[in-house]
């Protein structure tokens, strides 16, 4: 085993492998962003990615259950009521749905989740497996592609408003707040690895956990990917577009 990293050796080594494996660099993100999609297209990825988004504050309400002190749950807590929202209609998963409303997808199809792809299912599964079966560390560490969202998320905006004519800034309010939220998410949990990644063993941990969750948030676009647009073998009961 190597020595142990300083925490800006650490830092620096997180940082690129969201540089060489955030999602930002498939295909279908640039294909998405880049107006190469038709309507049935983006809609397979809004309703596949529903699934993910309202999965997060279930692993996150795993993840605060383990936190020790009261600072630390105040901390991650604010994470769920940003997805979840403090009200009805309110919060990331309420603003997603205007996102599916705004690209022509029934709400009550989206919320069943029945016809989102296997692998979509699988991969944002294994994911709340993941944060809620490993160390904190490695739980907290998962969460670290927050630190590369604000550049995704400036491409998506910008790129759908300009290639898809149907697609208003009201369709894409749920991407506002996540450009303050998402630093500020990112902050304390690079903080945390920082101070609590110390041995070689607990830093190959944490860059193993950004790996996986890189995985995750890949193999969903591959998922869509080969479903909707090459070869197009779209899974028995999954979503069909209609154009």
């Amino acid at each position: 085993m190597k020595p142990a990293l300083t925490p800006d050796e650490l830092e620096a080594a997180l940082r690129q492998i969201g540089a060489e494996r955030y999602h930002n660099r498939h295909p279908f993100h640039r294909a998405l962003h880049d107006g190469r999609l038709s309507r049935g297209q983006v809609q397979a990825w809004a309703l596949n990615r529903y699934y993910y988004q309202a999965r997060i504050p279930v692993k996150d309400a795993y993840l605060l259950a383990r936190l020790p002190t009261p600072k630390l749950r105040r901390e991650w807590r604010r994470r769920i009521v940003d997805h979840d929202g403090d009200s009805p209609g309110t919060g990331g998963i309420a603003r997603w749905l205007k996102l599916t409303d705004g690209v022509g997808l029934d709400r009550a199809r989206v919320e069943s989740t029945a016809e989102i792809l296997p692998t979509t299912r699988f991969a944002v599964d294994a994911y709340v497996h993941f944060v809620q079966e490993r160390s904190l560390l490695e739980a907290i560490a998962s969460s670290l592609t927050e630190l590369f969202s604000p550049t995704i998320i400036s491409e998506r905006v910008s790129g759908m408003l300009a290639n898809y004519p149907w697609v208003t800034q009201e369709t894409l309010a749920y991407f506002t707040p996540r450009l303050t939220q998402a630093p500020r998410d990112s902050d304390f949990a690079l903080a945390y690895v920082r101070d609590h990644a110390i041995t070689p063993e607990q830093q190959q941990a944490a860059q193993d956990a950004l790996r996986f969750k890189c995985d995750v948030l890949w193999s969903m676009l591959d998922a869509l990917d080969y479903a909707y647009v090459s070869p197009g073998r779209i899974p028995s009961g999954a979503f069909l577009p209609s154009a």
